[in-house]
């Protein structure tokens, strides 16, 4: 009788051999999914509709070189990807734990733009008011660092996270349907009631609040606990740094777990194995369905988690050869307190460094070699946290996953197509031109 394979075990040797750059992060009750040119949140809502909605993400045409530089490019990432969850978070809480129908009054109060707009003024005069000039938002959408950076509550679309949305939603007057369609939206632009929308600032001071937790549970209390242990830095650092990183990871294996017994998250991690089990089927090139979706392992080589287990290994050995102690000898730093907050400091202006060489390892490398019997020995600590950050999803969960998938990978189709039409038309100019040049030689 042969054994069953586990899911890890699955994971590394049953990769797809079609590897995709979409990602995704589990929400409350749905999925987001990012690609290259936007990213899309399906929410299962009270009723038992699936909410889809689609953003443009602008660093998937807008380019500024610097910030794709390696090492660099991690911290970009890291960053965009918390300004992106905090937003689906958002649009999930709102949908999720909506009273029936107030879900669908909320995605009628969006404004319309892209492509909406464009089927809007399609169907006729009844549909004239989401056929207006395009807002500022969407056609006259700049980055600049002083204005976007200068001010918190517009740090959300500096990075990608526009405000310009294409929702999909319920039509006026039909049945709910098993998953909403924006074929079937009514968008009409209206105000928006400030006291139902939770808006840049509040979000920026969320994500502020949550970044100051993180760095207390897994910076200071850490390091403050060290201390206790081994004593003063600089008497043992390399000790000092190995105790810290134990701790660290221990502390946020527990926390992993300890919100793990929590029903809603363990929930969401069902959402996690979801988009997992998904991105599998798309990758070994199945139609994306359910039944197809459910043969695959809740876990993935290329998950995040592995991510954030590599950015507290690389911690350890970035923090041990940087020359604090130089620093603490020459700066004269006396004991206790003050040498212990130069270390906290110390660790907090690092972690751009930490996370810029973890993404180059476990995202740049390890993806792009994913046969490398190396890269098993360095995702293993990643995957096994796979296993408390991923539950068996049910079928449900599976549609939220296949929804948010489809619209990622609809637009990045229908930007393949324009740019193949876009070089086609290039070439048939050159040619044109060419052989006008050539009547004109023999003409000549």
């Amino acid at each position: 009788m042969t054994r069953e394979k586990s899911d890890l075990s699955r994971a590394f040797s049953e990769d797809g051999a079609r590897k995709t750059h979409v990602g995704g992060q589990a929400l409350l009750e749905g999925i987001m999914m990012r690609g290259k040119y936007n990213w899309s949140v399906a929410v299962r809502e009270p009723s038992g509709a699936v909410y889809t909605e689609e953003h443009d993400l602008a660093s998937g045409k807008e380019k500024n070189g610097w910030l794709y530089w390696p090492l660099v490019r991690g911290c970009r990432a890291l960053v965009e990807s918390l300004v992106l969850g905090f937003k689906a978070l958002e649009i999930a809480t709102l949908h999720a734990y909506a009273e029936e129908g107030e879900g669908e009054e909320k995605a009628e109060e969006k404004p319309v733009s892209g492509t909406a707009r464009g089927a809007a003024c399609e169907q006729g005069p009844e549909h004239e008011a989401a056929c207006g000039q395009p807002t500022r938002q969407e056609s006259e959408f700049e980055f600049s660092w002083r204005d976007d950076f200068g001010r918190p509550d517009t740090v959300i679309d500096a990075l990608g996270a526009q405000s310009s949305l294409e929702v999909v939603g319920e039509a006026e007057g039909d049945a709910p349907e098993p998953v909403a369609n924006s074929k079937d939206a009514h968008n009409i632009p209206s105000a928006k009631e400030p006291e139902s929308e939770f808006g840049k600032k509040e979000m920026a001071i969320s994500m502020v609040c949550g970044l100051a937790l993180g760095i207390v549970l897994f910076i200071v209390a850490p390091a403050f606990i060290t201390n206790l242990i081994v004593g003063e830095y600089d008497g043992n650092t390399l000790l000092w740094n190995i105790v810290d990183g134990v701790l660290r990871v221990a502390v946020f294996v527990f926390y992993i777990w300890l919100i793990g017994r929590m029903s809603e998250i363990k929930r969401m991690f069902g959402y996690h194995g979801a988009e997992h089990k998904t991105i599998h089927c798309y990758e070994h090139g199945l139609p994306l369905t359910p039944e197809n979706a459910r043969s695959f392992p809740r876990l993935h080589v290329r998950c995040g988690t592995a991510f954030l287990i590599m950015v507290m290994i690389i911690a350890i050995f970035v923090y041990t050869v940087v020359p604090l102690n130089a620093l603490i000898a020459a700066w004269g730093v006396p004991d206790g307190a003050p040498k212990l907050a130069l270390v906290i400091l110390s660790r907090i202006v690092l972690m751009p460094v930490i996370a810029g060489v973890s993404y180059e390892i476990t995202v740049r490398w390890a993806g792009s070699h994913p046969d490398n019997p190396l890269v098993k020995v360095v995702l293993w600590p990643g995957m096994q946290m796979q296993y408390l950050t991923t539950n068996e999803p049910d079928d449900g969960m599976l549609e939220c996953a296949i929804a948010a998938m489809k619209l990622v990978l609809d637009r990045e189709e229908a930007e393949a197509e324009q740019t193949a039409r876009v070089e086609q038309a290039t070439r048939v100019e050159q040619a044109a031109q060419v052989e006008q040049a050539t009547q004109a030689a023999q003409t000549a």
